[in-house]
């Protein structure tokens, strides 16, 4: 994320603790915070929202380099420097900045307790000009690149660059696609955490924002872009929100009609109705037993498949003659 939009974002608010609190005392409000909004347990839209910002907020202050940068650019932002036009030429008056210059350059401002920026036409600098200096783009007292001499004139600061996205796959299992999951990636060897929606398909993308290469000059960083393989499963296949398998049932089953058995992709017994009549192909369903993905629910559809005995005796022989007999002509070859 770029520093320049954490002006607007309170990370200490957003986890409920203190600005002084300790690595452990943060990790602890993340973990109490995920539980409660994570994806897999609130299936909510303020809930997913919610839980992005924790993880935002977690990131950079679990970090001890990204958290005393932030902190320094939010002490910066709430007053903790003033801008000050000088004799001749504008100039920003950082001496009530020295604490943010203490901590991110070891000691003070740089040439003293007094620091100014140059800036070319007399008026106040931006704030892109103020945050070079935390990633060492400008020397504070003369305004140039470091080892510059006093007055050596203010240079124009690089434009803010967008990192590069990066490509990444991963494989589930055809019940994670089906039920979505949270899984771990890893970038820059930075892990973090992510969840996949249920009801993903094989070969598709999913796009995480900002979680490809970084921006440079304060740019904001790149996407990542996920490509999801599904492993295929024996029994069942997704047709939009619904899973699809095929149904055995017995002659008798098809021609008379009744209810047949067997079980969802959780283990769960689900009973399917067979209408009197039903040929091979025929489809029934089971209602609510589909993909759920965000309001819509798909159903658990059955493909009808008549099955006889590879070895059928005398009398199951007779029977289907007789059955023939009394079914007439109804077969069109």
């Amino acid at each position: 994320m770029a520093e320049n939009e954490w002006l607007n974002k309170d990370f200490y608010k957003v986890l409920g603790v203190s600005k002084d609190a300790t690595t452990d005392e943060i990790k602890k409000a993340y973990r109490k915070l995920a539980r409660k909004y994570h994806p897999d347990v609130n299936k909510t839209k303020e809930a997913e929202e919610k839980f992005k910002d924790i993880s935002e907020a977690y990131d950079v202050l679990s970090n001890k380099d990204e958290r005393q940068k932030y902190d320094a650019i939010r002490q910066f932002g709430m007053g903790g420097a003033r801008f000050a036009g000088g004799s001749g030429a504008g100039g920003f008056d950082a001496s009530g900045f020295s604490d943010i210059f203490g901590s991110m350059f070891g000691g003070g401002a740089p040439g003293g307790s007094r620091v100014r920026f140059q800036t070319s036409g007399g008026g106040q600098p931006n704030l892109n000009d103020i945050f070079s200096m935390f990633g060492g783009g400008a020397d504070a007292q003369s305004g140039a690149p470091y080892g510059g001499g006093y007055g050596a004139g203010y240079e124009e600061p690089a434009q803010p660059e967008h990192g590069e996205d990066r490509n990444s796959k991963i494989t589930l299992t055809f019940r994670q696609a089906v039920k979505g999951v949270t899984v771990s990636l890893s970038a820059d060897g930075r892990k973090f955490k992510t969840h996949i929606p249920a009801g993903v398909k094989d070969g598709q993308k999913i796009r995480l924002s900002g979680k490809g290469k970084p921006g440079r000059n304060g740019g904001a960083p790149g996407d990542m872009y996920l490509q999801i393989s599904v492993t295929e499963d024996p029994r069942f296949s997704m047709r939009g929100h619904d899973l699809v398998m095929n149904l055995p049932v017995t002659v008798g089953e098809a021609v008379a009609g009744g209810k047949v058995e067997t079980t969802d992709i959780d283990g769960n017994t689900v009973s399917f109705k067979i209408p009197a009549g039903s040929s091979s192909g025929a489809e029934v369903k089971v209602a609510g037993h589909g993909v759920h993905s965000g309001n819509q629910t798909g159903d658990l559809i059955g493909r009808v498949e008549i099955h006889v005995p590879a070895k059928p005796s005398m009398s199951a022989k007779h029977a289907a003659k007789k059955f023939d007999e009394a079914a007439g002509a109804y077969l069109q070859r």
